[in-house]
């Protein structure tokens, strides 16, 4: 059945297991990916930028044809340039330089305009640390103050984590054949894993959710800022206190270095022919030492993020 709007395609992605990845190991128990770089804007941001956008619509709090804008990685900025062009509203993209170039030109041609931020210094392009992103907050807020703008807010807006309530969750639950008895996530904005976590809790109240940081900067784990730049970009900003986990706890943390992200990464192309980026490399990481460790012989789900087209230019592929 031929869909009215790519808005329609958004979500309901495949999932598929890892089994090569965990035999290679001789671990015992399963890893289910599901495929959210099959969205249309290659990433799991669209599920939230959909979220948001239909929840500020019915609210009132955005206007037909007001002017949306949001700070980004390059993943919420093209899910929300595909749901503000197919409903009419002008799309401000403000983002770090420190992201990877493919995204500013995929928004670009999304019908976006995109606002890029200098880095902080020692920051270098690749890594982008929390101070990056507080660069790129301030010049949003200026621009939606100066504009009359909506502010989409994926760091606070209800819409990103019950986005993923109302699916990620149980569509993984259900991709699995309801065996998951874990789920593990990179945190960014933190709205995957609290709405996937608490969709998953309601379908089986002992999942264990853990919260994937990158070396470092694991600070929602409690640990100390020691390397505030990294290169799994999307997350890992050592934001100790982010909206969406304040009702949720998770049940355990794990930690994976850049390099570790970067080799998975590679990996789970190499192997199980699952084209990804950084994020999703840090995903599968976890999971496998979890599967090594307090989960073995369980069944884990993790989201792999975004397409590794997104990473080009970076080293990911070198």
């Amino acid at each position: 059945m031929a869909a009215n709007s790519i808005l329609d395609v958004i979500g309901g992605t495949p999932s598929v297991w890892l089994d090569r990845m965990v035999e290679q190991r001789g671990l015992k128990g399963r890893i289910l990916a599901k495929l959210d770089y099959l969205n249309p804007g290659f990433s799991k941001k669209d599920r939230a930028a959909l979220g948001i956008i239909e929840a500020a619509e019915r609210d009132g709090t955005l206007r037909p044809g007001q002017t949306v804008v949001e700070l980004t990685s390059g993943n919420m900025g093209t899910g929300l340039a595909i749901v503000c062009a197919i409903k009419g509203h002008p799309f401000v993209a403000v983002m770090s330089r420190g992201n990877s170039e493919e995204r500013a030109r995929m928004m670009s041609a999304l019908g976006a305009e995109v606002v890029l931020v200098d880095q902080a210094p020692p920051s270098k392009p690749g890594e982008v640390s929390g101070e990056d992103l507080a660069l790129v907050e301030a010049a949003a807020a200026q621009i939606t103050a100066d504009r009359g703008a909506f502010r989409a807010d994926q760091f606070n807006h209800a819409g990103n984590a019950q986005a993923h309530l109302r699916t990620t969750g149980p569509e993984l639950w259900a991709d699995s054949g309801q065996t998951l008895t874990a789920f593990a996530d990179f945190a960014g904005s933190g709205g995957t894993f609290a709405g996937t976590l608490s969709a998953l809790k309601l379908l089986k109240s002992d999942i264990k959710g853990y919260l994937v940081e990158p070396e470092g900067a694991a600070v929602l784990s409690g640990a100390a800022t020691t390397r505030a730049g990294h290169p799994i970009q999307g997350g890992g900003y050592a934001m100790p206190d982010l909206t969406f986990m304040r009702d949720v706890v998770a049940d355990g943390y794990c930690t994976v270095s850049g390099e570790t992200a970067r080799a998975t990464a590679q990996e789970l192309a190499k192997t199980e022919g699952i084209f990804a980026g950084f994020s999703s490399g840090a995903n599968v990481a976890a999971a496998l030492e979890l599967l090594a460790g307090p989960e073995a012989g369980g069944t884990i789900g993790v989201v792999i993020c975004d397409s590794g087209l997104k990473y080009l230019s970076t080293d990911l592929w070198s």
